[in-house]
């Protein structure tokens, strides 16, 4: 016979499982632990994170918040199985974006959205997170996790983050001083960073045929290697010559390339002359441009080419943030200047 009384219907019956998302919280709770700064006022399980900034020596402190995500990187990381990289690459662009006005970051916050959840991946997500905030001695202050079923491939994920920083008003970066005759001293990337992703996985997966196991002709790895290459953060080789006043500009090389992104701190009247050839362009982008046939436009458009932070100096400043670089162990290549323009990126 059947049961009168059917069994009433629960979370988990519609694909949400609190019992997981508890473990996983579980989980992660030391690794935020980890990177706890004075400033945290609040612990995991609060409705709101609570942060009180040191202020001393800021005459007019000035907040300087980003939000942004990794993009298709992430298919990659599903494709390898690689997860903990992600919340690493995703910290380090997110602390790119403020520093390029000066500032230094307080906290940060993440969201990871699913289908359904697992505690372990959801536990090597957060651990980059986690990993990134402490080297760049941010607070990771909370963040949320969302589990919803139907929304997401099986096994698929997104992150987002969100960063708070400060700079004192004096010392804020806004490109207005940059002048023609400056000079572009290149910091170089890792890799692809967190964009382009899209072009690369139809370069490599589609018109290449190849898997993220694989190689291809002309890099030193795997696809997977090359394509999973962290994001860099600038801060700690930036800090010194930021302290000493030595920039003008900085343009984080993201979406747009260097064709979109350098533009974005010139002032009216200003163009950006860069020289091709004045750095080493990574192999993951020669041997891109050679499977898809990309003309060089689209490549300085969509990549960074192999340069991920532009630094606009002042020509007495340049040898001594050059020298600033050299005692930070950073590598570092002059590719061009600024000059009259209407606003644009020439190339040389």
């Amino acid at each position: 016979m059947s049961d009168p009384k059917p069994k009433g219907l629960t979370y988990r019956d519609a694909g949400v499982d609190i019992d997981a998302q508890d473990e996983g919280l579980r989980r992660i709770k030391a690794m935020l632990q980890a990177t706890r700064t004075p400033g945290v006022l609040a612990d995991l399980g609060s409705f709101g994170g609570m942060f009180q900034p040191d202020l001393k020596g800021m005459e007019q402190p000035v907040l300087v918040a980003s939000c942004d995500g990794v993009g298709t990187k992430l298919k990659v990381a599903h494709l390898a199985g690689i997860h903990h990289t992600i919340g690493r690459d995703l910290v380090n662009h997110c602390v790119n974006d403020i520093l390029v006005q000066g500032a230094r970051p307080l906290f940060f916050l993440d969201y990871l959205a699913t289908g359904k959840l697992s505690p372990e991946v959801m536990a090597r997500i957060v651990e980059g997170v986690a990993a990134g905030c402490k080297e760049n001695g941010c607070a990771l202050l909370g963040g949320e996790t969302a589990e919803m079923p139907g929304f997401y491939g099986a096994g698929e994920y997104d992150v987002a983050g969100f960063i708070v920083g400060i700079v004192d008003r004096k010392r804020a970066i806004t490109g207005a001083a940059i002048r023609p005759g400056d000079l572009l001293v290149g910091l170089p990337s890792a890799g692809l960073h967190t964009n382009g992703y899209s072009l690369a996985r139809k370069i490599f997966f589609e018109v290449a045929e190849k898997k993220v196991s694989e190689t291809a002709e002309g890099l030193p790895g795997t696809i997977g290697d090359a394509l999973l290459a962290p994001h860099r953060s600038y801060l700690r080789p930036l800090t010194g010559p930021l302290d000493r006043g030595l920039l003008r500009g900085l343009a984080h090389i993201t979406g747009g390339g260097l064709t979109d992104n350098v533009p974005r701190i010139l002032p009216q009247g200003t163009a950006a002359k860069i020289v091709r050839g004045s750095w080493p362009v990574l192999p993951v982008f020669t041997t891109m441009q050679m499977l898809g046939r990309v003309k060089d436009d689209e490549m300085y458009r969509t990549f960074n080419m192999g340069i991920g932070m532009v630094c606009v100096v002042a020509p007495e400043n340049a040898s001594a943030l050059e020298a600033d670089l050299d005692a930070a162990g950073e590598a570092h290549h002059r590719i061009g200047a600024i000059v009259e323009g209407g606003g644009n990126v020439v190339y040389a």
